[in-house]
């Protein structure tokens, strides 16, 4: 295999280059193409796509801010505003994205209490029924 395929060309990267580089998918690839988040690529006469080194870098940056847990509209709203070198505005949206990560911390946290004082109603044993699946399946209040 020549290095040559590693690299791209000088008229830019493959889709399968791209996806090495980045460790993305290539059908994720097309898809965040279709959706905008990657610019559409230019084409080679043999009609394959052929990506600049940016879109290395902005791909990348779009696997960590998923990876994070942002949506695929706040990741547009980042790459917007990064085009726009507007930091106070990247600040709002990840100020957001924080309290929403807050917010499922604290769901996250009264679940475990909840769920470790049902492990010891069962752990006492004894009782008819589970008072676990009971709870389970009370409609929430």
């Amino acid at each position: 295999m020549s290095t040559r395929g590693l690299q791209g060309t000088s008229r830019g990267l493959g889709i399968g280059v791209l996806s090495k580089r980045t460790g993305c998918n290539i059908e994720t690839i097309r898809y965040y193409e279709r959706i905008g988040l990657l610019p559409k690529p230019l084409r080679a006469p043999s009609g394959y796509r052929m990506y600049k080194l940016d879109d290395v870098n902005r791909l990348r940056f779009i696997r960590r801010a998923r990876s994070l847990g942002f949506t695929l509209d706040a990741v547009r709203g980042l790459l917007k505003l990064s085009d726009d070198q507007t930091c106070n505005e990247v600040g709002l949206i990840t100020k957001r994205h924080l309290k929403e990560i807050a917010e499922k911390i604290a769901d996250l946290q009264a679940m475990q209490r909840v769920l470790s004082d049902l492990v010891v109603h069962c752990d006492a044993g004894g009782t008819l029924g589970c008072p676990l699946i009971e709870a389970l399946s009370r409609e929430s209040v």
